[in-house]
């Protein structure tokens, strides 16, 4: 049977990870390891932001118009799932800039800021069909993991008040 790397040729001359990040180091430096990394933090802050706020937001809305304290589990998964849409979708655009500013390296564009390479992807391929692109693949896991992170928090947070008193 034919190794990974035998078969595709982007991962050829690499043993495991970690001879990946050895590699990397020696011949491109340690700052190419982060690559991306403002971006990524960058899109934490709305991807948090509007996934807490939507998440409280709704549950507050829930207590005002059902009459009671508490949503269901699968309200609560409901809620998250929305809050994690609404995050996500925000956020995006920085990590498709995350993704290209990581990548220029090996797809032979040049290594730029995070406003260029927006500029950039606006530019060559739209604002949609750039900033946008794969969006709808992570509509299909991103709702169900936020909403099944924030039910599992609350419940938690349920269950250990719940045993303080």
């Amino acid at each position: 049977m034919k190794r990974c790397r035998d078969c595709r040729p982007d991962l050829a001359g690499y043993s495991n990870i970690f001879h990946v990040f050895i590699r990397i180091s020696r011949e491109e430096g340690l700052k190419t390891l982060y690559h991306g990394f403002v971006p990524t933090v960058l899109g934490v802050i709305p991807y948090a932001g509007l996934s807490f706020f939507t998440y409280e937001t709704l549950k507050s809305l829930h207590r005002e118009y059902s009459g009671r304290q508490q949503p269901y589990p699968f309200e609560r998964m409901i809620f998250g799932a929305c809050a994690g849409l609404i995050g996500q979708s925000a956020s995006y655009p920085l990590d498709v800039v995350r993704r290209r500013m990581q990548t220029a390296g090996v797809t032979g564009h040049q290594r730029t800021s995070i406003v260029r390479t927006m500029h950039t992807i606006v530019r060559e391929e739209g604002v949609v069909r750039g900033l946008y692109k794969g969006l709808s693949m992570n509509w299909l896991k991103g709702p169900i993991a936020v909403g099944i992170s924030f039910t599992t928090f609350d419940l938690m947070q349920i269950l250990l008040r719940h045993l303080q008193s």
